[in-house]
């Protein structure tokens, strides 16, 4: 992509009535746009990174057994009406409305519903479980506050997986696999130093579930860690949510409470067992072998991309701009013209260019007509892992500037090499 193409532009303020870091960076960067409180639109830079994520869970969803499917956002009234969940009283966040015949529709805020109604057409037999269904679709949530950027919204892109499984035993299994495929993706999006699987309570499901809480002071939660350093989260490094956080929690999970420390984090991620609440409303049962009718037990697996993203940046910016980690980066390289007095500087930047691009490199080539100290700046808000700097002065020697955006050091790289030099970078 060339920079003088793109059709948006960064900004040195953001708007007044903005105030968390996530969203002035990325309105400031060209991410994102505000449309409304709690509603953001996502510009080309913004959507790359926000595909990048979806790509990782993707991933992650289909090495466990997902498969994917797409759901519609409009909801029956019917269908909720089976749980009770379509009261105001029992869920006070629907956006409802009405078909033009009368009929009450509510904007899907989740999809245990739906999904459990859908599934009693292709669940007969044990031969037909266990089944792991999700989706990446738009929720709408009506939040008394949004003031989070896009951590918290009122319309949002949701991955909720749910998993359909024959017993206890089979479920818990699953729901393993899938804690840890949690776990690989904030690692993969660059969170998982900062991120700890945290108890919290399992409302009327379970005992527990657990949620995935990356440290921040921006966050909304308060969790209780034990910051070991030679924990890490592979390894099963936990927290407390400080709604369950008492001594007989303590006492079941080995902790002690003089070790754990207070902190404020930011849930990006959370795994619910759900037992048989949906199955029984539905009925969805399943015959086994001996013909016998079992009702199917449930789980639900949810990670909010846009809320990742919005956790990424702040968390790992810094006081010139955003910091990407390179697998969710918009582009691998941000290749910086300097113009000199002649056009040889912008001929062997183009060339460069278009070779970076034919050998597969991601590259932002900012070619516009702009002062270098502008260029620069620019650079460090949208946070491209890269800088090449190829100017006057470096092609006198046959190279270029080559930096990290998380480093100060620069290094000369021969023009002829930078792209085996990336490679094995």
């Amino acid at each position: 992509m060339r920079q003088s193409k793109l059709f948006t532009k960064t900004r040195k303020e953001a708007p007044k009535d903005e105030t968390a870091q996530n969203a002035k960076l990325l309105i400031r960067g060209g991410f994102i746009h505000k449309e409304m409180a709690g509603a953001y639109s996502y510009l080309p830079l913004g959507l790359r990174v926000l595909e990048k994520i979806v790509g990782i869970i993707r991933e992650e969803m289909n090495a466990i057994g997902g498969q994917e499917i797409s759901m519609t956002a409009l909801q029956d009234k019917k269908i909720w009406d089976k749980t009770n969940r379509w009261s105001d009283e029992v869920v006070d966040n629907w956006f409802k409305t009405k078909l033009k015949s009368g009929s009450d529709v509510g904007l899907g805020f989740t999809h245990e519903e739906p999904l459990t109604a859908l599934m009693k057409e292709y669940v007969q037999s044990y031969k037909d479980l266990p089944a792991y269904v999700y989706q990446f679709q738009t929720k709408f949530r009506n939040e008394e506050r949004a003031k989070s950027g896009i951590m918290r919204t009122r319309e949002f892109l949701m991955k909720d997986l749910y998993s359909f499984s024959l017993n206890e035993k089979s479920h818990t299994e699953f729901y393993e696999k899938a804690k840890k495929a949690y776990v690989k993706i904030f690692e993969r999006v660059g969170l998982g130093e900062k991120t700890f699987i945290t108890f919290a309570s399992g409302g009327s499901f379970s005992k527990y579930s657990h949620e995935f809480q990356t440290l921040s002071d921006a966050g909304e939660d308060t969790i209780y860690v034990n910051e070991n350093p030679s924990t890490s989260l592979k390894a099963g490094k936990i927290a407390i949510n400080k709604e369950v956080f008492n001594d007989e929690v303590l006492k079941e999970l080995g902790l002690i409470k003089k070790d754990l420390v207070e902190k404020k984090a930011i849930e990006i991620g959370n795994i619910f067992s759900l037992g048989t609440r949906f199955s029984d409303a539905f009925d969805l049962t399943y015959l086994d072998e001996k013909g016998q009718k079992n009702k199917v037990i449930m789980g639900s697996y949810g990670i909010g991309p846009g809320r990742v993203m919005g956790t990424i940046v702040e968390t790992l910016s810094d006081d010139k701009g955003i910091v990407w980690p390179e697998s969710v980066a918009p582009f691998t390289v941000h290749l910086i013209s300097i113009a000199g007095k002649d056009g040889k500087t912008i001929s062997e930047a183009d060339k460069l260019y278009e070779k970076l691009s034919k050998a597969g490199v991601e590259v932002l080539y900012d070619d516009r007509d702009a002062r270098a100290g502008e260029k620069f700046a620019d650079a460090d808000l949208i946070g491209i892992p890269v800088r090449i700097v190829i100017s006057d002065k470096t092609l006198e020697k046959g190279k270029v500037e080559w930096k990290r955006r998380n480093e100060e050091k620069t290094e000369l790289v021969e023009l002829e090499k930078i792209v085996s030099f990336l490679s094995k970078k």
